[in-house]
């Protein structure tokens, strides 16, 4: 016996949605479930950018982008992540190498699941400088960069006193997450809300990574945070009594 059924599978095509519905097949005695897909309401949005910097790339443009992109490639992250890994190994840092660890590589395989999950195809498989593969959201290499850049200036700000520093790691990490997503929209390589749901991934995975990681930081002060901060026992320096002033003429003169 074999029966097969699709959950309302001409609702996507009827209100033009990007995407399909969950759906399941019965096949014997095996349940299986397609791909999630979710409706799009910016779909007209991602259509339309992609066409536009699709029909305007050039061979330098193409070149430029292709070396802005490669910040979020996973290469580029693996020898990244692995001097951080050496330096905080060699530092002894420990909670901030678990960190970094569960982090940036478990974020990276969370949008593989999700990829696989949403089941996007790309704006653009044809071209002379089209090279990749695989689904589009979320975008991979935004998602990477969002990763790796955004726990490093989670580590780095602290060990920061001045505000204005503060501000301006906090704004070059930004500055460079944002480039890679534009780099991504710019080749067509995934639309604008790949980009959009790589960097709210990415910000979710570090903000969830940061709050169960906060008992391992009440137990163990991380060495990054704790060579910053002011020593907590300041060493007592006795100051000697003021003597008496000896009552005499002098003093009842003044009366």
């Amino acid at each position: 016996m074999r029966a097969a059924g699709y959950l309302a599978y001409l609702i996507p095509n009827a209100f033009r949605f990007d995407g399909l519905l969950i759906g399941i097949i019965v096949e014997g005695f095996s349940v299986t479930t397609p791909p999630l897909a979710i409706a799009n309401p910016f779909a007209g949005i991602d259509h339309g950018v992609a066409l536009w910097f699709h029909a305007h790339l050039t061979p330098t443009f193409v070149s430029v982008l292709r070396g802005i992109t490669e910040f979020g490639s996973s290469e580029w992250i693996a020898i990244a992540l692995s001097i951080a890994v050496l330096l905080f190994v060699f530092k002894r840092w420990w909670p901030s190498l678990v960190m970094m660890v569960v982090a940036v590589p478990g974020g990276m395989l969370l949008n593989e699941w999700v990829k696989i999950l949403v089941h996007r195809h790309r704006p653009f498989v044809d071209g002379w400088f089209v090279d990749w593969s695989g689904y589009s959201f979320a975008s991979g290499h935004t998602i990477g960069a969002t990763l790796l850049y955004g726990q490093l200036a989670l580590f780095i700000i602290p060990m920061i006193k001045n505000r204005r520093g503060r501000v301006l790691v906090y704004s070059a990490a930004t500055f460079v997450i944002v480039l890679v997503g534009f780099s991504r929209i710019a080749l067509g390589a995934h639309y604008f809300t790949d980009v959009l749901g790589g960097m709210f991934l990415g910000a979710s995975w570090l903000t969830l990574c940061l709050l169960v990681s906060r008992p391992l930081r009440r137990a163990v002060v991380p060495p990054v945070i704790a060579d910053v901060l002011p020593d907590a026992t300041p060493a007592l320096v006795p100051v000697p009594a003021q003597a008496e002033v000896a009552a005499g003429p002098a003093s009842e003169s003044l009366i």
